[in-house]
């Protein structure tokens, strides 16, 4: 009898014990997971969402310059570069190259504004077929400096009468 009861003793030690490692387990499981969340708790306070601003920028450009205007979405102005500031040479102004000098100017303020997003319109003289190559340069470069473009609009004038033609009403006499 006396070997049984030490049987069963040993048998009743051997269960504690297993239910000892298992709630052991348990609560190593449930402090990994607290340390979990605790830890995501604390990258969420080190990561602050970037707030992102939305802002337009204005690309008039013509034959002989390139004017870059951010504004906000109420319509400040926040930055304003052109040609003329970026280039000595007055034959460059309109250049593609010195438009990007402009844009990169351009997006520094801008981004010191906290401005993350861009609306485009593009602006070119009355009547012409197309805005130029300065203002594709820009909007590249805007892009590869960081800026979303949400979208690009040509808000170029059309004349659709035009001015009266020379020669009177009944046109030019020979």
């Amino acid at each position: 009898m006396a070997e049984e009861k030490t049987q069963i003793e040993e048998i009743e030690e051997e269960q504690a014990k297993k239910k000892a490692e298992e709630e052991a387990k348990k609560e190593s499981k449930e402090e990994k997971a607290e340390e979990k969340q605790e830890s995501a708790e604390e990258g969420k306070e080190k990561k602050k969402p970037k707030k992102e601003r939305t802002g337009v920028l204005y690309i008039n450009t013509t034959s002989n310059n390139t004017i870059l205007t951010i504004t906000d979405m109420t319509g400040n102005t926040i930055a304003r570069s052109s040609g003329g500031q970026s280039t000595k040479q007055s034959r460059l102004k309109s250049s593609p190259t010195v438009a990007m000098f402009s844009a990169k100017k351009i997006s520094e303020e801008a981004s010191d504004a906290g401005i993350t997003n861009l609306y485009v319109r593009i602006k070119a003289r009355t009547g012409s077929t197309s805005p130029g190559s300065a203002s594709h340069a820009v909007v590249k470069s805007l892009s590869r400096s960081g800026f979303k473009i949400l979208s690009i609009m040509d808000i170029t004038k059309n004349p659709r009468g035009g001015p009266k033609s020379k020669g009177g009403r009944r046109g030019r006499r020979v």
